[in-house]
């Protein structure tokens, strides 16, 4: 495999350290990987320093390269400071769809009968987030406003790559937006799911509607699903899904860019979870999640090899929850370093094994 650069993006409290656990698997000792690994501070700190100029510049070096990976970072709640580097991450990479997969994590208990990976591919951008407010009147007669928008070519893109992410599932599309009450608004998200369910009839699609979709979700197990959403919806449904599944701790968040024939073009990976500052220095912070949206990269690179290690930190991953190491996030007495540690020797071990049968 050629060298691939990675653009590291750290950040805060125990998003920082476990992001370094993440980039110890992913260190070529382990995986044999050509990785190169460009660094950026985007701690709360340097990006006061800063005033953002270094995650504008880490946007750009990811959009350069392809990939990128992010620890959690703290979004200050003062309005006119830095605020958070998610909004801007995104526009530099022009990344419109974000996809996080709840999936059964062995050993930890997910709702009754729930076994199948769900996806929820959503809008990164647009509809509520960002929109304009305002109120008028007053007292009782006060009325508050907000304009959203969203774009066809995102809703496209949702579309587009909800398939290609159900093909490599071998999942259906199920779900959808209200386009009954919204036939303009969130009918267009509607239009494109139909039009893509036109381009790839391999694929199984069961629309629904979004208040079904939820209930739904409670009633059909054992089929892998993908989940097309808008913004807000999409927000809303990854995290019950990912908590269906008994923690969020099995999930890693990616943020994507396409390109203009909806294939991936950036990939930023990070967890879906964000600091925990209690937790901070006593060893016990759960780095599973941060673990697998390293796995997750490595299966954008479109490499033989890539692949199989992505496939190796996967397993490795769960099957140290189901023989018994576990954080105390998972019900365990298992330090963060302990987690890590025991990746590695699964991982290590599995490569070495596998080589020898290829």
């Amino acid at each position: 495999m050629e060298r691939k650069t990675i653009v590291v993006m750290e950040g805060d409290q125990t998003g920082q350290e476990l992001l370094e656990e993440s980039l110890r698997v992913l260190d070529p000792s382990v995986t044999g990987l050509d990785l190169e690994m460009k660094r950026y501070d985007l701690s709360l700190e340097n990006r006061r320093a800063t005033e953002n100029v270094v995650v504008h510049e880490a946007a750009e070096a990811m959009k350069a390269c392809g990939f990128g990976i992010k620890a959690a970072t703290v979004t200050p709640e003062v309005s006119g400071d830095v605020g958070s580097p998610n909004a801007i991450l995104r526009r530099g990479i022009n990344g419109t769809v974000i996809v996080r997969t709840g999936r059964r994590i062995p050993g930890v208990n997910p709702i009754v009968g729930l076994h199948a990976p769900i996806s929820v591919v959503r809008m990164a951008v647009d509809d509520a987030y960002g929109a304009k407010e305002w109120r008028e009147g007053e007292d009782l007669d006060e009325v508050a406003f907000r304009t959203e928008k969203i774009s066809r070519r995102v809703c496209r893109g949702v579309s587009e790559f909800a398939f290609i992410q159900a093909r490599k599932m071998r999942a259906k599309v199920f779900g959808g937006p209200k386009y009954t009450v919204s036939p303009v608004y969130e009918g267009m998200l509607k239009e494109e799911m139909d039009r893509a369910a036109g381009l790839n009839r391999d694929v199984r699609y069961d629309p629904q509607l979004i208040d079904a979709t939820y209930a739904l979700l409670l009633s059909t197990y054992g089929e892998p699903m993908v989940i097309p959403t808008l913004n807000r919806d999409g927000d809303c449904m990854s995290d019950l899904v990912l908590q269906m599944f008994g923690s969020i701790a099995g999930a890693e968040s990616l943020l994507i860019a396409l390109d203009e024939d909806e294939n991936p073009e950036t990939v930023m990976a990070e967890a879906p979870h964000g600091t925990a500052p209690s937790l901070e220095g006593k060893n016990v912070a759960n780095p599973m999640a941060m673990i697998l949206a390293g796995a997750a990269l490595l299966g954008f690179f479109k490499d033989e090899r890539a692949d199989r290690v992505s496939r190796a930190i996967y397993e490795a991953c769960f099957e140290n929850v189901l023989e018994g190491t576990r954080t105390a996030e998972l019900g365990g007495s298992s330090g963060t370093r302990e987690f890590t540690d025991e990746v590695i020797r699964h991982v290590k071990n599995k490569l070495e094994v596998w080589s020898a049968l290829a």
